[in-house]
């Protein structure tokens, strides 16, 4: 997917609050942030940070409390809940620590399921699905169910998934964090050569290791930057 958009991420004063009795939480506080194509990016921050309220607002999977959200030029603001996962089929990859795969379906279903909600036909999707599988490493297991795999085959598996659209923005939330330390470190090899071939990448980590894998890298704590580098 090309765009002409100047950042895939652009957020202006964005804000995120929620209420806990009589308590106003401002677990993302004013942020204004820029990403731009083909960047990997690790934010990195330790539990209650606000990471993962930031991860679920650039993933459309919650709405701010105020300000305004670019991703790929579109703005979000006011988006209707259709819109909203439209925008997430198409716009976002997601990649989650538990993997999420459906136990009963091959991992080849598995990855063509995000297409199944456009307008592609069967044949395009099958086809596109089986070479991102052959990308990632398992040409050889497509047709296996999840119980069937590793831990690290099945983030393969949901890795080649949230590819299958080519969306502008790859997500990973702890990638790694369900993975021994050799496969953690193979997945994190493939993240960096799927954008290395241009695919922009955020890893939302707790883990300083996987944060030293991405060029740029941006601490989080009390729901603002604190300090944002680039190697």
């Amino acid at each position: 997917m090309t765009s002409k958009a100047p950042y895939v991420v652009r957020t202006e004063a964005l804000t995120r609050t929620f209420r806990q009795g009589d308590l106003t939480v401002e677990a993302v506080k004013p942020l204004d942030l820029c990403i731009g194509h083909g960047e990997l990016v690790a934010i990195q921050g330790v539990s209650g940070s606000g990471k993962s309220t930031l991860l679920h607002l650039l993933a459309l999977l919650d709405s701010p409390t105020s300000g305004h959200y670019y991703l790929d030029g579109t703005d979000t603001a006011g988006m209707d809940d259709d819109t909203r996962s439209a925008a997430r089929n198409t716009l976002v990859g997601m990649v989650f620590q538990s993997f999420y795969l459906i136990p009963y379906a091959s991992a080849l279903d598995n990855v063509m399921l995000p297409g199944l909600y456009g307008d592609a036909s069967g044949k395009f999707l099958r086809e596109r699905a089986e070479a991102l599988l052959e990308r990632v490493g398992l040409a050889d297991r497509m047709h296996f169910k999840p119980s069937s795999l590793s831990g690290g085959q099945q983030q393969r598996v949901a890795l080649a998934r949230a590819l299958l659209n080519d969306p502008p923005l790859l997500l990973a939330d702890e990638p790694t964090g369900q993975l021994d330390t050799a496969t953690g470190k193979d997945i994190l090899d493939l993240f960096e050569s799927i954008n290395a071939a241009g695919k922009t990448i955020i890893i939302v980590t707790h883990d300083p290791e996987t944060a030293t894998r991405a060029a740029r890298r941006i601490e989080f704590a009390d729901g603002r930057i604190v300090s944002d580098t680039t190697s």
